[in-house]
């Protein structure tokens, strides 16, 4: 697992073309966060749900089962994170794991077709906004025979 300091986790990202920053509210009031409206522009994102899982959560356990095997999908995988904290491992170029912890504030983008796999941290708590282009793009491929 790499471990390198936020600005150096960030120019990573960056050229692995992942997009991971902290949000900025709207202005206006209205609660809006000016990048998740950019970036649906931009990138054709149609569909918007929020996802809540908490230690109160009916099968937790296997819920988040689902995410630790290491996968991708043919959609991009957005999380604008409203409460709590998570953990995406991500794959890099040279197949090692870049860890990423998000917490509330932070948007995270995973493109299509990068292996990954999610955790919960110890608080076993997040609350995120999803973006989709279409939900069906979004079902996980997992991968098989990699190293830890």
């Amino acid at each position: 697992m790499n471990s390198w300091d936020s600005s150096q986790l960030r120019t990573r990202l960056r050229e692995v073309n992942m997009e991971f920053s902290a949000l900025l509210r709207d202005k206006s009031g209205e609660g809006r966060f000016v990048r998740m409206d950019e970036l649906k522009s931009e990138r054709g994102y149609i569909e918007e749900d929020i996802i809540e899982l908490k230690p109160s959560t009916p099968d937790l356990d296997a819920i988040c089962a689902k995410f630790v095997d290491e996968h991708h999908h043919d959609e991009d995988e957005v999380r604008f994170v409203l409460e709590g904290e998570g953990i995406f491992d991500i794959r890099s170029e040279d197949d090692r794991w870049m860890r990423v912890v998000v917490q509330k504030g932070d948007l995270i983008v995973v493109p299509a077709g990068r292996h990954h796999r999610f955790l919960l941290t110890d608080s076993k708590h997040i609350r995120c906004v999803r973006l989709f282009r279409d939900r069906s793009g979004w079902v996980p491929h997992y991968r098989t025979a990699v190293g830890a």
